[in-house]
This record gives structure tokens, sequence and C-alpha cells, in this order.
């Protein structure tokens, strides 16, 4: 173990910690065609990449290439395999029932952003908190309250720039959680999907958002001085409990 992945670990540790999250949030290491493939994972199979995600959360270590990939939009967000022509034409997200007319669901995925084809050999996805190196992209999935302090860290380190985030509410974790944030060295936020909503077990009060690995530290630390006062504060809800107890007291 090297001291960047001792580092990652820690880091990831105080932050499940300090907001109290359910599960792991995923490292995402983009392999390269020469990048060696880590020891110990395991290899998917009709699996798609939110699905890999998802088994990250729960502690697992896996990997996910080509030809393991089970989702078509995913594959070619990835630059596996080209996009099919029924969803590049629209066709398929009106058979989905997610558009109306083909015109829209072109556009969606014609303003996709992807990887180049073959620059990636293969995802590896993993607990945080079990880093052996030190990942390119974090993806977080939990409840919305939570993944709010994140992103307003993530603010602070940036000076208070206020977020811009892009999403199709389409392809939520890899394209909006994953390849912007690697691509545009940024924090992106999604609602999620109709894909990953159905194919996973993230539940309707959760959601997932994705940063640069580059950016933990300063997010953790922020994090932590959140938690000595604003974090505890809103979560009391004091503020409601004073409007209650002053509608109380008007004679009804």
């Amino acid at each position: 173990m090297t001291d960047d992945s001792m580092e990652i670990r820690e880091l990831a540790k105080r932050l499940i910690q300090t907001i109290g999250l359910n599960g792991s949030p995923a490292g995402v290491r983009l392999l390269g065609q020469e990048d060696d493939l880590p020891k110990g994972a395991t290899t998917l199979q009709s699996h798609r990449y939110c699905q890999a995600l998802m088994k990250a959360r729960s502690g697992q270590d896996v990997l996910l290439d080509g030809e393991g990939i089970a989702c078509p939009a995913a594959a070619a967000a990835f630059g596996f395999k080209p996009l099919p022509a029924g969803l590049r034409s629209g066709k398929g997200l009106v058979g989905f029932g997610i558009v109306a007319d083909e015109a829209t669901g072109r556009k969606m995925f014609e303003r996709m952003s992807t990887l180049k084809e073959g620059c990636v050999k293969a995802l590896h996805i993993f607990p945080l908190e079990k880093a052996g190196y030190t990942p390119d992209v974090v993806v977080v999935e939990d409840q919305v309250e939570k993944l709010m302090w994140i992103a307003l860290a993530y603010l602070r380190s940036t000076g208070g720039k206020r977020i811009e985030s892009s999403t199709a509410v389409l392809q939520a974790t890899c394209v909006d959680c994953t390849i912007i944030p690697y691509l545009e060295n940024r924090l992106n936020l999604s609602f999620g999907c109709y894909g990953c909503r159905g194919a996973t077990d993230l539940q309707p009060g959760e959601t997932v958002l994705g940063f640069p690995a580059t950016a933990l530290p300063e997010i953790v630390a922020n994090l932590e001085h959140l938690a000595q006062k604003a974090i505890p504060a809103s979560r009391s809800k004091g503020a409601l409990a004073s409007l209650r107890s002053r509608e109380a007291r008007i004679p009804g």
C-alpha cells in the first residue's frame, strides 16, 4: 500500500463518519490500454455501470470492461462501443416512454459527454476506504441532505463559486457523475435517472454526485468544519421547533 492510498483510505473514513453515509463512497479509476489490471478485483459480466457502483457502495471491489458492461449507452459513453442506432436516433427513448418524439431523444444523446473510443480498457470501481491507489473520480450515492453538505464543502473549496451542474436526467452515474467530473475537473450533481433507479437499490430519497479525487482532501476538511456547527444546527431543526412553539401559543 502506498502513502497516497493510505491517505485516501483515511479521508474516506472521515468522509463517511462526518456526514453519516450509509455506504461506501466509490473510487473509480479509468484504466487505459497500457495500465495493469488490479489484482483481487472481481471482473463483472452483464452488469451496468450503475450496478457496479452499487456493489462498490456495499463494499465490493470490481472491474467492468467493454465485454462485461451491459448498458449500451454507458458503453458508448466510456468509449467501449459505438452508440446503437436505435438510441442515436432517439427512437429508443421514445420506446422507453422517456420522451414523446425522436428529435428530443436524439438531442439528449448528441450533447452527451463521452470518452474517445478505445481509450479505456476497464473501469476499476472500489470502496474508497479500501483504496489501493488514488482513483480518478469519487462517486457518492446517498440521501440528498448528506450530498448537500458535500456540495457545500466543495463550493467552499472554490471560494464560493456557485455550482453549475449538467444533466439530461439520463446516464446519471456514468456521464453526469463520472465522465463530466473526469473531463471537466469539477463536481457534478445528478437527480439520478430512469436507468440507475430501475437497475439498482438507489432509494427514492437518495441521489448521486461525483467529483475529481483531487478535491477530496479539501472537501473532507470543509465537511469537518461544517460539522462543528452548521451541520448539527441544521439537523436539529431548531428554527422549525421555534416556529411550532410560536404557533402553539397562538389562540386557535
